[in-house]
C-alpha cells in the first residue's frame, strides 16, 4: 500500500484562498483523469467540500507523487503552485488512513461531529467510480471510512460535540438577535428564501421548516430541482411548510421579501452582490439575515458592511471556532480511530500477500496433476478407485506441507513491515510474475463489481 494524500481545508488555508481553490465538479473529473495519467499514481480520488479539497492517490514513489499531486491540484485550482504549497498538507500510508477517518467522524471538521461529511466522502467514491480512476485500495479505503464514520456517530456521543455546518450557521445568525439564540424560536413566522437546491440548501430547508419559518422560498438556476424540493418540503408526511419554487432570476424580487436567507451554489460568480443587499434592506422594518454556505462565496463580502443585515459567511464561522466538544465523547472517536487504522492496515497487508498464496496453491495443484498424469502412464494398469486415492494422498501430502507456512507467512504480512513476506514467497517457489498479476487483477474486478453495488 503506498496511499497519499495532499490537500488544504479549513485548518491549513485561509478562507481567501480555499475559496479560489474550490472544484467545480467537471473539473474534479479533469483532476481526476490527469492524476491517472501521470506516471506515479496508480488510482486517485479527489474529496472537495466547501473547506476542503483534498487529493488521495495510489502512488509509487513518495516523494514524486507528492510533486505530481501539488503541481496537478495548483493547476485545476487555478492558484499558482509557489502560491498553494504553505498551505498544502501531506499524509502518507498509515497516516493518510488516519486521516480519512478523522475526517469522516466528522474530527476533522470546521463544527467538530458534523454528519454532512460523510456524504461527500460517499460522492467521492462514486466519482472515482464512475471515472474508473479508483481502484481495489480506494474502494477499501473510502468504504472502510464510511464504516468509521458511522460507527462514531452511532456508538459515540459525537453528535453532542457539535452540530452541522447549517445548524451553527442558523445558531450563529440567531445568537445576533437580542430576542433569543434558540434557532426554532428565532425562526418561527420568518420568510426564508433558500438559494440552491443542493444537499447543503436542501438541509438548510428542512432545517428551517422543522424550526417553524412561515414561508421557504427555493431559487435555484435549474427550475425543476427547486420544484422538487419544495414538492418534498409540503407533501403529506413532509414539514407542512409553505414552499415554492422560483427561478434564479426572480431572486432579486424576492430577496426584500425574506427574513432569512440561505445561499449555497455552485455558481463561480457573486450570486448576491452589496448593492442588491443594501437595495433589499432600503426601507425594511427588520433585519435581514444571511447565511453564505458556498465555496466560492455566494454573497459579496460588502453585505457584512451594510446596515439592517446581520451577515454570516464561512470565514466568520471559521472565526466562531465552531463549538466546545466534549472531550470525553472526541476521545473515545480517536481511540476508535486509531483501533480501525491498525485493523485496516493490517487487513490491506495481509491482502497483498493472498494473491501470491493463491499463486503458490495453483502451482501445487498443477504439480500433483502432472505428476499423477506421469504416473498413469507408467502404471496403466490402475482402476479408478487406485487412480483416485493415490491422487487424493498426494494433493494431502502438498496441502500439508503448504498449510503451516502459507498461514504463517499471512500472520507475519499482516504485521508492521510485512509487506516484503510476499516477495520472498515468490522468490523461494519462482512463481511466475504474471500469475501473481492475473490473481491480482480478477480479485479487484470481483471487488470493483461488489464496492459498486455498496456505494
Amino acid at each position: 500500500m503506498s496511499l497519499l494524500v495532499v490537500g488544504l481545508s479549513h485548518r491549513s488555508a485561509p478562507v481567501s484562498v480555499l475559496e479560489r481553490a474550490s472544484l467545480p465538479a467537471e473539473t474534479q473529473a479533469k483532476l481526476l483523469q490527469d492524476t491517472l495519467a501521470a506516471e506515479p499514481a496508480a488510482e486517485a480520488t479527489v474529496l472537495a467540500t466547501c473547506n476542503r479539497i483534498e487529493l488521495y492517490a495510489d502512488v509509487d514513489k513518495f516523494h514524486a507523487g507528492v510533486a505530481e499531486l501539488s503541481t496537478l491540484l495548483a493547476q485545476h485550482s487555478g492558484v499558482g503552485l509557489e502560491e498553494l504549497t504553505p498551505y498544502l498538507y501531506v499524509h502518507y500510508e498509515d497516516r493518510a488512513v488516519h486521516h480519512l477517518f478523522s475526517v469522516a467522524c466528522g474530527l476533522d471538521s470546521m463544527v467538530v461531529g458534523e454528519g454532512q461529511i460523510l456524504g461527500q466522502i460517499k460522492d467521492a467514491l462514486a466519482l472515482g467510480q464512475d471515472l474508473h480512476t479508483a481502484g481495489r485500495l480506494l474502494n477499501d479505503l473510502f468504504q472502510q471510512a464510511l464504516r468509521v464514520g458511522k460507527r462514531a456517530h452511532s456508538e459515540t456521543g459525537i453528535d453532542r460535540a457539535g452540530q452541522s455546518l447549517v445548524t451553527f450557521g442558523l445558531e450563529q445568525l440567531a445568537a445576533g438577535d437580542d430576542a433569543s439564540d434558540e434557532v426554532e424560536t428565532w425562526a418561527r413566522g420568518k420568510r426564508a428564501l433558500v438559494i440552491g437546491a443542493g444537499s447543503m440548501s436542501s438541509l438548510a430547508a428542512a432545517t428551517l421548516a422543522r424550526a417553524g419559518v412561515a414561508e421557504i422560498v427555493i431559487a435555484n438556476r435549474t427550475l425543476a430541482r427547486a420544484e422538487r424540493l419544495a414538492e418534498i418540503l409540503t407533501e403529506p408526511g413532509g414539514t407542512g411548510v409553505a414552499a415554492r419554487a422560483a427561478e434564479m432570476v426572480a431572486v432579486g424580487d424576492e430577496l426584500p421579501r425574506a427574513d432569512i436567507v440561505v445561499s449555497c451554489t455552485g455558481a463561480t460568480g457573486l450570486v448576491l452582490t452589496g448593492e442588491a443587499v443594501e437595495a433589499a434592506v432600503e426601507g425594511r422594518d427588520g433585519t435581514l439575515h444571511l447565511l453564505d454556505l458556498a465555496m466560492p462565496r455566494d454573497i459579496d463580502a460588502a453585505a457584512h458592511r451594510v446596515p439592517g443585515v446581520r451577515f454570516v459567511d464561512i470565514e466568520s464561522l471559521a472565526d466562531a471556532s465552531a463549538d466546545a466538544p466534549m472531550a470525553a465523547d472526541v476521545d473515545q472517536v480517536r481511540s476508535l480511530v486509531s483501533d480501525e487504522v491498525a485493523a485496516f492496515g493490517a487487513a490491506q497487508r495481509a491482502a497483498h500477500i493472498t494473491p501470491t498464496v493463491v499463486a503458490l496453491r495453483t502451482m501445487a495443484a498443477d504439480v500433483v496433476a502432472s505428476e499423477v498424469a506421469r504416473l498413469e502412464g507408467r502404471l496403466p494398469g490402475l482402476d479408478d478407485k487406485q487412480r483416485a486415492e493415490i491422487t487424493q494422498t498426494v494433493r494431502r501430502v502438498v496441502d500439508k506441507l503448504l498449510h503451516a507456512p502459507t498461514v504463517r507467512v499471512k500472520q507475519l504480512a499482516s504485521e508492521p513491515g510485512g509487506a516484503g513476506y510476499a516477495d520472498a514467497l515468490r522468490t523461494l517457489f519462482d512463481l511466475d510474475p504474471e500469475a501473481v498479476a492475473s490473481v491480482s487483477r480478477a480479485d479487484l474486478n470481483d471487488a470493483d463489481v461488489k464496492n459498486r453495488g455498496r456505494v
